[in-house]
């Protein structure tokens, strides 16, 4: 048998299994193992090729009928803050999101169990127990982070973090040119906030802080309402045959 240095990336194609964005299609996905010292350069090169990250491993869709799962990223730059966005900032700013290392705790679980229960009951991660939440956080081999979103408390002009209750969590991966959404998760019995929004807005922020052109939203599924929602990000690059181009509608 050869043996593969860990440094190299091997791709593997999954068998075909029910779609859970599009009602009677068949998904198969292309991954590789995000490991060893090559680990960051490989993600952020990957990412940039339409890949995203789970754990340790990279994957994109590989389906061989459909084509509907296309790579979004924010131009941060050009962002256009609307009526509705700014609405939203200012409905949060009582919210400080503060970072910290992709270190799982039990606060986090049972957000993201209530969550979870509340939103995607159905899903693919309906059955995550503790220790698998605490796999998809801390099994990272690549530049990753977690902030925690509390309310203002009255120390945090000068810790820099809220205080009370966790109200929403965002799993970020750090590219060269960007950060990329892993995952995030918020309190549903806050619906009025438009914490998901939130969430994002607060991250095209923090990428312009930090002299970053783009955030990564992973995929918009045409015909998934599920997905639907990431359209209203502009501007808005997503990734086709020929590289990444400017979607105009």
């Amino acid at each position: 048998m050869t043996a593969h240095s860990r440094n190299t990336p091997q791709f593997y194609l999954t068998a075909p299994s029910p779609c859970p964005y599009l009602k009677g299609q068949s998904e198969r996905k292309v991954f590789t193992h995000l490991v060893g010292d090559n680990a960051p350069q490989l993600n952020d090169l990957l990412t940039h090729g339409g890949f995203r990250r789970s754990q340790t491993i990279a994957y994109r869709p590989a389906c061989e009928t459909c084509r509907a799962c296309v790579s979004v990223r924010v131009r941060v730059e050009d962002f256009q803050w609307t009526k509705a966005f700014r609405r939203n900032r200012a409905a949060n700013a009582d919210l400080i999101g503060a970072e910290s290392a992709p270190i799982p705790t039990s606060e986090q679980y049972s957000l993201f169990r209530a969550y979870l229960d509340s939103r995607h009951s159905d899903g693919g991660m309906a059955d995550m127990t503790v220790l698998d939440y605490a796999t998809m956080v801390e099994d990272s081999h690549v530049r990753t982070r977690l902030v925690e979103y509390r309310r203002r408390g009255a120390e945090s002009a000068i810790t820099g973090r809220g205080a009370g209750p966790l109200q929403a969590v965002a799993l970020v991966d750090r590219l060269s040119d960007g950060l990329s959404l892993v995952y995030s998760f918020y309190d549903p019995e806050q619906a009025e906030r438009g914490l998901g929004t939130h969430v994002i807005l607060d991250h095209v922020a923090r990428c312009r802080a930090e002299g970053l052109p783009f955030l990564y939203l992973g995929y918009w599924v045409e015909g998934s309402p599920k997905m639907d929602y990431k359209r209203r990000f502009r501007p808005q690059e997503h990734l086709g045959s020929g590289g990444w181009e400017i979607r105009e509608d």
